[in-house]
């Protein structure tokens, strides 16, 4: 039977999502996790990959199983055995082709942004004083709709057969001294987020005009595009698929 797994990470600790040979990644302790509780070897498949730092408020993976298992039971006994900073939400037995990175319909990113120095927000948001045009800023974002090439914004030497995504979100929310970029689409390249929200912060502080932004986006060279933020800033908060609903236990 294939079963998803539906969970949360703080990124802080890990290289990541995805396995490394010689780093701590969140995959590894999941598939640790999993095989000691269920006494056979289990390997998880993602939604996706996330890099070094960057957290997960939801995120998908699957595993095959060949014993119904019970999903409160279970989701109870892997939260006692994982550390505290992976929380599992619930797990949902599926059809048998069922993938959790094939499948997802779209994915959802935040980036949190502090301007102002706090103490207690240096782990899970970016610390930038400098001052920033926030409707500058919706103005650029808004011009990421007009493309599907984001090939500017990958990271280089990436192993992908195409470089199109289609953008379903992009905007600034800003609450008092805290800011916070959203953005959603069918797929994301490696480091793509990260490096839209950098060239952004660039239109915000005036170094960038809204023509220059989109002679970046029409240029495909990462070279021309701005500098990637800090991962810790970065947070996937939601990936969608057509047979499970989307509240989080």
């Amino acid at each position: 039977m294939r079963y998803f797994i539906e969970f949360a990470y703080n990124g802080k600790n890990y290289h990541g999502w995805q396995y490394q040979p010689h780093s701590i990644s969140v995959q590894e302790v999941l598939n640790k996790a999993l095989s000691t509780l269920l006494k056979q070897p289990i390997d998880v498949t993602g939604a996706g990959r996330t890099d070094t730092g960057v957290h997960a408020k939801q995120m998908y993976a699957h595993f095959d199983f060949d014993k119904e298992l019970d999903s409160s039971f279970w989701t109870k006994k892997l939260n006692a055995f994982l550390p505290k900073d992976i929380v599992v939400y619930r797990i949902i037995p599926l059809h048998d082709d069922a993938h959790a990175r094939f499948d997802a319909t779209s994915r959802t990113y935040e980036y949190h942004i502090h301007t102002y120095k706090d103490a207690f927000d240096n782990e899970a948001s970016w610390y930038y004083f400098h001052k920033l045009d926030i409707d500058k800023m919706n103005e650029a974002a808004k011009i990421l709709f007009d493309y599907k090439d984001f090939k500017c914004f990958s990271k280089t030497h990436t192993d992908v057969k195409t470089f199109n995504c289609v953008m379903m979100e992009a905007n600034w929310k800003q609450n008092g001294n805290k800011l916070v970029f959203t953005v959603a689409a069918d797929r994301f390249l490696r480091n793509m987020v990260r490096a839209i929200v950098g060239t952004l912060v660039n239109v915000g502080q005036g170094k960038l005009t809204l023509q220059e932004f989109r002679e970046i986006i029409d240029s495909r060279d990462r070279n021309k595009a701005g500098f990637s933020v800090p991962a810790h800033g970065l947070y996937l908060t939601k990936v969608a698929y057509p047979y499970i609903d989307q509240e989080i236990i």
